[in-house]
């Protein structure tokens, strides 16, 4: 376990935050990885959650994306009142989403944060190539730092809005007629994550159109 130190945070959506943390000597993972935190804060030292690591490895500090959900008496909450000089702790690193290849991406909300890393550790090796993402948000208010992926993937990224319509976008849900009118080869590589309930239904859809068990990573 590391207690880190918060050296930068601000709110890239009006609910989501980003915060820079110190990197320690020796810690490493991969793109698509996650890791348990806690806060150094009475009481919630051993609460512990996941989050996605967005910096990459090579990176001299970690980044984490998160959705703060003000609404709940949780870690989150906590995690939104956190500023430079507050402290977490981290835990043990777990993989999560592996990269597999080239492939369609599908990401629900925060669901994006595991991609985040993957994409950049693609774009910065110059090998972002054969890849698009497909990714849901309630409004264009939510969507996570998308001039960068505007940057790193140009039009093989795209937006599905849910909740209000937005010229040039697409206001509907990624069910499976969605699937059959923007996806014209369902044999190669699906990455799915988001909430259960959006994993479940997109993979089981995927699959029903042709895809491979297992070359659909959630």
């Amino acid at each position: 376990m590391y207690k880190l130190k918060i050296l930068d945070s601000n709110f890239v959506t009006h609910n989501v935050k980003r915060f820079i943390v110190e990197k320690p000597e020796g810690l490493v993972y991969r793109p698509g990885q996650s890791v348990n935190i806690s806060l150094n804060l009475p009481g919630w030292e051993n609460e512990l959650r996941k989050f996605s690591f967005t910096s990459l490895n090579d990176w001299p500090y970690l980044e984490f994306i998160i959705k703060i959900y003000e609404d709940h008496h949780g870690v989150t909450q906590q995690l939104g009142k956190m500023n430079a000089g507050s402290e977490i702790f981290l835990h043990d690193v777990f993989g999560t989403i592996q990269y597999k290849g080239p492939g369609i991406f599908i990401a629900g909300g925060t669901g994006i944060t595991p991609f985040l890393a993957i994409f950049r550790a693609m774009y910065y090796s110059g090998n972002l190539k054969n890849t698009g993402l497909i990714y849901s948000n309630r409004t264009q208010h939510d969507v996570i730092l998308h001039e960068e992926l505007v940057k790193m993937l140009g039009p093989a990224y795209m937006n599905v809005f849910t909740r209000e319509g937005v010229i040039g976008f697409k206001e509907k849900r990624i069910d499976k007629k969605f699937l059959i009118e923007n996806i014209s080869y369902f044999g190669g590589l699906f990455y799915v994550c988001g909430t259960l309930d959006f994993t479940e239904q997109i993979t089981k859809d995927l699959i029903s159109l042709g895809a491979r068990t297992d070359s659909v990573v959630i």
